[in-house]
Order: C-alpha cells, then sequence, then structure tokens
C-alpha cells in the first residue's frame, strides 16, 4: 500500500453544467476543489497535485504527461443541461475515453457524467451511463470517492455521500487547486455550492437525484470564500443550489434571516470583491410565500453586484405540458414572480432599493437583480400550442413593462433515472422544425426589444474581459451570471478588461465602445459605432479634429455619454 503522502494526483476539469450547477470557464465548478481538499484531508501532499483543464490538454499535449504519470488520475466533468459556451469547450465522450487510456495509475470519474453520456454535449438527445474505460466511476461523490480510495491503497472505495463535517474540511483545503486555473486570478469566478437537491420532482431534471435539500451554515460557505480569497479568489456566485430563497430554511419557505447572514459573511470575508451573483431561484417559492420572498430579494438586491441573474424554472408555459412533466408554477404564477422580482431588485446602483422595474432610456448601469426564464422543449405532452403558450408568456412580460436578464431556450436531454427517460429524445426530434423557427422568433420579438430596454443605449459595462476576435471585431464580457456579449470595433488586445459604455443591440448581445471613448482620438470604426453617427458625419469629426467638448461636434447630437474630449498631446 502506498504511503498518500508519496501519492501524485491529477484531475483534469472536463467541465460540468447541471440544472444547479457551472464549472465551465471562466467559472470553475465545486468539483475538482472539493476531489482535491479531500485528497490533502487523506494525507496527499497539495504539491503533488495538479489541475487541469480539458483546454488547456487540447492547446498543450506535453501536459498528458500529468494524466499519465499520477499515481492517480481523478477526471469530473458531465453535462446535464445543454448550453453554448465562449469560454471554455467541455470534454466530449472520445476524449474523456482517451484520457483514461493515457493512464497509467489509477483512474476514477466523477461529477454528472454519472447520470449518463450522450454522442454530444447537446439538446434533444438521449444518454446512458458509461464509466469509459474508467477503473472506477463515482456513484455518489467524486470527493468521497478519492477520500476513500487514497485511504483504501487506490483498491476501490464504496459509493457514498459526503456528510457537512467532510465538506467544512474539503472545501477550504481544496481552495488551493483555482491558483493551477488558466484564468486565475483577475478571470476566474468561483461557484459555491450552499446546499444540492430539490423537494421538487420535474420530469426531467437531475437535481432530485441528490435527495432533499440539505444546507451548508452560512459560517461554512463564509469559511471557504476566505480560503478562496486567501489564494486570489475576487468573483463568486451562489449558483449550486435549486432555489436560493429557501437557504437556511426547511427547502421550501424563505429564510432572509439566513441570506442575510451569507451575503454579510461572503462581503466581510473578501473586502476587494469584485462578483457576487447567483443563479437559481424558484418562482413557486415566491408565489407561495411573496412577502418573505420579497424580504430575500431586497437582501440579495442589498449585497450583490449589479447585473445579476435569478434563474426561473418555468420550462413550459403550457397547462398541458406542466401537468404531465410536475411542473409547479402556472404562467400567470410565473408572471407574478417576474413582478416581484423586477420591484424589488430591478433597481440600478444609484437608485432607490426596491424602486424597480428601472426602464429609463437614459440609464447609465445595468439592474441589481433581474428575472432569467428558462424554457425546455421536447417534455412529455409538447404539441404545437405548446409554442404559442410560450411566446405569448414572454410578450406579456415585455408588455406589463417588465424585465428578464435572458430567456434559455433548449430542448431536453434524457437520462436514466429521471421520467423523461422513457419519452427520450423522440419528442424534441417531432419537434426540431417548429423549435427552430419559435427560437429565431423569439429572438427577434422578444429578446431584443427586452435588451433595450435593461441595457439601453450609454449603459456603461465597467471591467468587460476581451476574449476573441471575429469579423474585424472584440469580444468580450464582464464576469457574472449570462454575461452580456460585447463586441468592439476593431481588433484589440485581449486578456486585458476595459470599460465599455453600449451602443447598439443584438439579440442576445450588444456592441460597445471604450468607455470613456475620445473624441479626439477615435477611430472611424469606434466613431460609427456611435448612436445617430454615419460614415459621413464621423468623417467630418475626424476632419474637424480636435474638439473641446464632445458636445462641439454638432447642436443636435448629444454624445456626452458616451465620449469625452481630451487635449490632443503636442509634439516636444
Amino acid at each position: 500500500m502506498k504511503d498518500p503522502a508519496d501519492l501524485d494526483l491529477t484531475i483534469v476539469d472536463g467541465y460540468v453544467d447541471e440544472p444547479a450547477h457551472f464549472g465551465v470557464p471562466p467559472y470553475i465548478s465545486t468539483y475538482p476543489r472539493f476531489a482535491a481538499g479531500a485528497a490533502v484531508d487523506a494525507g496527499v501532499d497539495p504539491d503533488a497535485i495538479t489541475y487541469h483543464t480539458i483546454d488547456e490538454l487540447r492547446d498543450e499535449k506535453s501536459k498528458y504527461r500529468d494524466v499519465i504519470e499520477a499515481d492517480l488520475f481523478v477526471y469530473v466533468g458531465g453535462m446535464t443541461v445543454p448550453g453554448n459556451y465562449v469560454g471554455g469547450t467541455p470534454a466530449e465522450p472520445d476524449e474523456v475515453k482517451e484520457l483514461a487510456w493515457a493512464a497509467d495509475g489509477t483512474s476514477v470519474m466523477g461529477g454528472p457524467v454519472r447520470f449518463g453520456v450522450g454522442e454530444a454535449n447537446e439538446g434533444g438527445t438521449e444518454t446512458k451511463r458509461q464509466n469509459l474505460d474508467y477503473d472506477f466511476l463515482a456513484m455518489a461523490d467524486i470527493e468521497a470517492a478519492v477520500y476513500d480510495l487514497v485511504h483504501g491503497g487506490l483498491e476501490g472505495f464504496e459509493d457514498r455521500y459526503r456528510d457537512n463535517d467532510e465538506l467544512d474540511r474539503w472545501a477550504r483545503k481544496g481552495a488551493f487547486v483555482i491558483e493551477q486555473h488558466p484564468d486565475h486570478p483577475d478571470y476566474l469566478i468561483c461557484e459555491l455550492e450552499t446546499s444540492r437537491g430539490c423537494p421538487y420532482r420535474c420530469s426531467f431534471c437531475t437535481e432530485p437525484m441528490y435527495g432533499d435539500p440539505s444546507f451548508r451554515s452560512p459560517a461554512s460557505v463564509v469559511g471557504e470564500v476566505d480560503g478562496l480569497a486567501d489564494h486570489g479568489a475576487r468573483h463568486f456566485r451562489l449558483g449550486r443550489q435549486a432555489d436560493i430563497l429557501a437557504y437556511g430554511g426547511d427547502g421550501e419557505a424563505p429564510n432572509p434571516e439566513a441570506l442575510e447572514a451569507l451575503y454579510a459573511g461572503v462581503h466581510d470575508a473578501v473586502p476587494n470583491l469584485g462578483t457576487l451573483h447567483l443563479d437559481n431561484m424558484n418562482p413557486v417559492t415566491i408565489t407561495e410565500y411573496p412577502e418573505r420572498s420579497r424580504e430575500g430579494i431586497r437582501i440579495i438586491a442589498e449585497y450583490n453586484t449589479p447585473g445579476d441573474t435569478a434563474a426561473f424554472g418555468l420550462e413550459s408555459a403550457d397547462p398541458v405540458v406542466q401537468e404531465e412533466n410536475n411542473l409547479l408554477v402556472t404562467a400567470e404564477e410565473c408572471l407574478e414572480a417576474v413582478r416581484i422580482v423586477n420591484e424589488e431588485g430591478g433597481w440600478r446602483p444609484g437608485e432607490e432599493p426596491g424602486s424597480g422595474p428601472s426602464v429609463d432610456p437614459n440609464a447609465d448601469r445595468l439592474p441589481k437583480l433581474l428575472p432569467g426564464i428558462n424554457l425546455v422543449h421536447g417534455l412529455a405532452g409538447e404539441r404545437a400550442e405548446t409554442f404559442e403558450h410560450n411566446k405569448q408568456f414572454l410578450r406579456d412580460v415585455y408588455e406589463a413593462g417588465l424585465m428578464v436578464r435572458r430567456i434559455n431556450i433548449r430542448q431536453v436531454m434524457a437520462f436514466e433515472g429521471t421520467e423523461m427517460a422513457d419519452t427520450g429524445a423522440s419528442i424534441a426530434e417531432d419537434h426540431k422544425k417548429r423549435f427552430k423557427k419559435y427560437k429565431r422568433e423569439v429572438r427577434e420579438e422578444i429578446d431584443n426589444p427586452m435588451l433595450k430596454r435593461v441595457a439601453p443605449p450609454g449603459t456603461i459595462l465597467p471591467n468587460v474581459y476581451l476574449e476573441y476576435h471575429k469579423d474585424g471585431k472584440t469580444f468580450g464580457r464582464q464576469l457574472g451570471t449570462y454575461a452580456l456579449l460585447v463586441g468592439l470595433p476593431g481588433e484589440r488586445e485581449l486578456g486585458r478588461t476595459v470599460d465599455v459604455v453600449v451602443t447598439d443591440h443584438g439579440f442576445r448581445s450588444v456592441s460597445g465602445v471604450p468607455y470613456p471613448l475620445d473624441i479626439n482620438s477615435a477611430s472611424m470604426n469606434e466613431l460609427r459605432a456611435l448612436p445617430g453617427i454615419g460614415k459621413q458625419r464621423a468623417g467630418n469629426i475626424v476632419v474637424d479634429r480636435p474638439y473641446d467638448s464632445p458636445a462641439d461636434t454638432g447642436d443636435d447630437l448629444d454624445l456626452s455619454r458616451f465620449c469625452t474630449a481630451l487635449a490632443p498631446e503636442r509634439p516636444q
């Protein structure tokens, strides 16, 4: 039996996306951090633990040596919610197999991959459970498997879930691994777990497989945040829970006192806090407990950073689909929940808290907290009318003068252990053509005008991280939940942050220019991006420079929301 102190361990992060958990860059999920902490708790030297993302291995094949030579190789990954990703590309099944084949030591895989693997990470697909040629597949907690494997001389383990005492230790002891993430420290957001599991049983969802919610204490979460901050973390998301409003309660009713302790504690632990966002909020909680929910939402909006999004799992506005899939909230109830979040969280920095929804076309900051709407297609009972029900619900939201930060439309993935396993992907496949048409209509008719309401021209987006070039433009995002994709004219240096002011809107993205834009040095493309400026006027501005003030460019055009006028440098 090898001494744990002599073990070399390599963790490869293939990325995760679950209903209540996210770990695609710039996010790092809990799985690799907890697995690293469990190994340290079992006696492994932290200096002998190596962490790589799947993208690192794709870009630098030499890093495969860490997989090959490890005494214990741990793979974490799995997608139970399909999405489109900018910051990283989740591992495909063939890549996961290749890692197992490369490993000379003991190999174990875990995370949501245990629920099943499809031919590709996309919606409208069926999955099946596979070990993908690993020595072990952890069918419960991968971190518990790692701890028990190390203690047992790498010979095996019994599938089990960790308890909260173990979690308290492992969460803090594994914080160091974030320093090995390629996005550390400036562009990395740490997913935080407050609970897992769900008291409700929607037909397609894997979250109930974790059981009923088991909450960590505020002290436990804050202790982990404190440890992560010691290793350079400044950005956090309370994303690992089915319903943030139910935190610290019985799994259903809100507990504002626990939310206050949690959010205030995180603030105290990270004096230089950059981002504090959340993910899931169950609209049924708001409809069942409206006043306590309002109190909880007010607390969240007090402590969070702007641009936060509370994802609502409406899933379908069709009563037939709701009935057949055990969906708990009606379209009318969800509309009321949208209204309540707008009223209590939809204000902008500088405005009176609780004064939302803030739909001022002259606003210059994103709202503090808005709902997002999740819609799933391919569910049992879906029919042609389903698509019309969903569109009508979204029209009702818009016509009521309310805001949602984003609308997520996807086709279901069918996993063993859920009711959808019986239905599979057949309904999604039958409705694929209709789904594509409907999705395009929502983007055109709802997303674009809604985005103009949420982030009107002149909205300032601080610290946009520049990620990639395309078609002569540079694209980037802020850190946070469902951050806006921003396009800027020209190819700018990547890997740095700039403040941006919004100038125009797409369906799910915005265009902008650096803020404030110097009218005396701006390029033609930057000037043409400003509202009301065409090619000819941009040319005239360039010819007539320099200006003492943006107002000097013309009486009929106020560029002061976007521009400044710096004195040109004089030759020495």
